[in-house]
């Protein structure tokens, strides 16, 4: 238990220290193009990495690719109602009533 907490410690101050770094370099900060246009894709690479276990695996017990899955009903049609509208709040509105909808009215758990 302690080796987590060393671990959790040593993340935050290494985190710490690079927002801390870039805060005081500012402008002085110059960071390549193609570094740049990575970094543009961190938020997606890190929500990606949390949600699809969480859909596909929500019991953590292998895939749950099956209609008793909520959490990937609700993604579906999460899914689907983002590509037709583009709309963030509709589409996060649809998903929770879709998870919600399924899990205590279809599956009644």
């Amino acid at each position: 238990m302690m080796y987590y907490s060393w671990m959790i410690i040593g993340m935050a101050l290494i985190t710490v220290f690079i927002k801390a770094a870039i805060f005081m370099l500012g402008e002085r900060a110059a960071f390549p193009i193609w570094l740049k246009e990575a970094l543009a894709f961190v938020p997606v690479t890190v929500l990606t990495a949390i949600i699809v276990p969480m859909v596909l695996a929500p019991h953590n017990q292998g895939l749950e690719l099956s209609w008793r899955n909520p959490q990937l009903i609700a993604a579906v049609a999460a899914v689907l109602v983002c590509a037709a509208t583009r709309r963030q709040l509709l589409t996060i509105m649809v998903g929770l009533l879709v998870f919600f909808a399924w899990q205590f009215g279809v599956l009644g758990h």
